[in-house]
């Protein structure tokens, strides 16, 4: 299945995605990107999105591949408690796909493989 180019611009600059809105050259993400990115996507980013972005950046930095939904809940419930730190809020502050798909996405990594 061929992926469509779009692009998403970011201060004067078009940066190239597929057709679901992941980039394309990780080394273009910024923190403006995902600011333009959530707001083509409905979305107003809290401390808590930057939150999981920040922790979704951060861990594929460190194992290069993407968090796991249950890595996730995992750390957010220690972090924020069970009240918030759960899939339900995760999927809730994330409508679009939750965490694994549009906190990806605004964290600029790649669609993680199976995903279509």
């Amino acid at each position: 299945m061929a992926l469509h180019t779009r692009y998403l611009l970011v201060n004067g600059t078009e940066i190239e995605t597929d057709s679901e809105g992941y980039i394309r050259n990780l080394d273009e993400w910024s923190e403006d990107y995902a600011i333009a990115l959530a707001k083509q996507e409905g979305l107003q980013l809290t401390d808590e999105h930057w939150e999981v972005i920040r922790y979704l950046r951060d861990y594929y930095q460190e194992h290069s591949v993407q968090a796991q939904v249950r890595a996730m809940i995992k750390h957010f419930a220690q972090v924020w408690g069970k009240e918030r730190g759960n899939n339900h809020y995760l999927h809730e502050i994330f409508p679009r796909g939750g965490p694994q798909k549009q906190g990806n996405r605004l964290a600029g990594l790649l669609r993680t493989k199976g995903e279509h």
